[in-house]
C-alpha cells in the first residue's frame, strides 16, 4: 500500500527558522494548513511544534483544529459563502471578507452566538482574486464599523495565485497607506497588515518589506523550505517534509513501443511514438498509485534510476532500464512532491499517512 512520510524533524526545524526570522521584524504569523486537508495527527504536529493560529479555507478543517486545541486562533481564509456563517462564527475566531452583505450576516450570528467575530478585510493590490478595490475602501470600511458583534483587526492582500502578480516593495507601501487612511479617517487603530505570504518572504529575507506589514500566513515556505521566485531552497531551511512512497505490484521487461491500434489513453492524452524505440525492451514495473491519487507531473523519483512513463487511474507506470537499482517486486519507490503533488495526495483517503522522526 502506497503512503506519504511527514518529517517531524524537518517540521521543527523550519518552524524555528521562521519563528526567528519573524521575530527579528516583530512580524506574528500564523499557518496555512489546507495542504494537511484536515489530517488529524500532522495537524496535531503543528500544534505540538507550538503554533498557535493555524489559517484553512475549510471549516471542516477549523473544526479540527478547535477540537485539536480550542485555545489555537483559527483564521478562515476565503470570502465566506452564506451557508457556512453559523459554522464559520463557531470554529473560526477572524475570517477574511470583502463582502458588506456577508459581513453583516456574520455579525448578526455573532450576536446570537454572543462573540465577537474578528474579520480581516481584504483589498485588491492586482491579482484579481478576492479584494476590495481601493476606491470603495472608505466607504466599505463605514459601513462594516457600523456592524455590531463585529471586530476589524486587519487588512490584507493577496498576490501570485491567480495570475502571478508578484508582490514588491511597492504593493506592500501601497498597502501600509490605506492602513494609514483607514485609521486617519475613522481615528481607529487597525492592529494588522496581512500582506505576506510564501511569495512575500524573499522580500522579508532582502529586508525590502515595510516595516508596517508586520501579519505572515505561510504554507508553502514551511512545508516545503523554498524561495517561490528563485525556486531554491531558503538557506537555513530544510526542503522536502512530505515524502511519497509507492510500492512495485508488477516488473517484467516489455517493449518500449505499445502495439495495435493506438487511440487516447484513460487521461484523453494520444502517445507520440519515437520510431527509435521500435524492436528495444526495458524494465518496466507498475506502482500502487495513479490519477485518483496524484498527477505524474507533481512527483519526482529519488532514484536516477527511475523513469515516470504515464499513469491510468490506479496505476503509475515507470521506466527502470536495464534496472541498476536491483529493484524487485514488493519494493518500494519513493518520490518528493511538489505543493500540487502534496496536496493531491493528502487529499486521497488510498494512501497512508505517516510520520516520521
Amino acid at each position: 500500500m502506497a503512503y506519504v512520510e511527514f518529517s517531524r524533524s524537518k517540521l521543527r526545524s523550519n518552524v524555528a527558522f521562521l519563528n526567528d526570522l519573524f521575530g527579528i521584524h516583530q512580524v506574528h504569523w500564523g499557518v496555512v494548513t489546507k495542504l494537511l486537508c484536515g489530517n488529524r495527527k500532522y495537524i496535531e504536529e503543528l500544534v505540538q511544534a507550538g503554533l498557535t493560529e493555524l489559517h484553512d479555507s475549510r471549516i471542516s478543517n477549523l473544526k479540527t483544529i478547535k477540537m485539536i486545541n480550542p485555545d489555537i486562533q483559527t483564521v478562515y481564509i476565503k470570502p465566506p459563502s452564506s451557508q457556512v456563517i453559523k459554522n464559520l462564527v463557531r470554529y473560526a475566531d477572524v475570517s477574511f471578507n470583502t463582502q458588506l452583505p456577508t459581513i453583516r450576516q456574520i455579525s448578526a450570528e455573532a450576536k446570537k452566538q454572543g462573540k465577537t467575530h474578528k474579520i480581516i478585510i481584504m483589498i485588491e493590490l492586482g491579482d484579481l482574486r478576492e479584494g476590495v478595490l481601493g476606491e470603495n475602501l472608505i466607504e466599505f470600511y463605514r459601513s462594516v464599523f457600523q456592524l455590531d458583534s463585529i471586530q476589524v483587526i486587519g487588512l490584507g492582500a493577496n498576490l501570485n495565485c491567480l495570475n502571478g502578480i508578484l508582490p514588491s516593495t511597492d504593493k506592500m507601501i501601497q498597502l501600509s497607506l490605506y492602513k494609514q487612511l483607514i485609521e486617519a479617517t475613522f481615528k481607529v487603530k487597525i492592529p494588522w497588515i496581512s500582506g505576506g505570504s510564501s511569495v512575500t518572504v524573499p522580500l522579508l529575507l532582502r529586508k525590502s518589506i515595510p516595516s508596517g506589514i508586520n501579519h505572515f500566513r505561510l504554507g508553502e515556505t514551511l512545508f516545503f523550505g523554498n524561495d517561490l521566485i528563485t525556486g531554491r531552497t531558503i538557506r537555513g531551511m530544510k526542503p522536502n517534509l512530505f515524502t511519497l512512497h509507492a510500492e512495485i505490484v508488477e516488473m517484467m521487461n516489455k517493449p518500449l513501443v505499445p502495439f495495435g491500434e493506438l487511440g487516447k489513453n484513460v487521461a484523453g492524452e494520444q502517445i507520440q511514438i519515437d520510431e527509435n524505440d521500435y524492436g528495444k525492451t526495458s524494465c518496466r514495473a507498475l506502482l500502487d498509485i495513479g490519477l485518483l491519487d496524484v498527477d505524474p507531473g507533481d512527483i519526482r523519483p529519488l532514484s536516477k534510476y527511475v523513469k515516470i512513463v504515464g499513469a491510468s487511474s490506479d496505476m503509475i507506470s515507470i521506466d527502470l532500464g536495464s534496472n541498476k537499482g536491483g529493484l524487485k517486486l514488493g519494493d518500494f519507490i519513493s518520490f518528493h512532491l511538489n505543493y500540487m503533488g502534496v496536496l493531491k495526495v493528502m487529499n486521497s483517503r488510498y494512501i497512508e499517512k505517516r510520520i516520521v522522526d
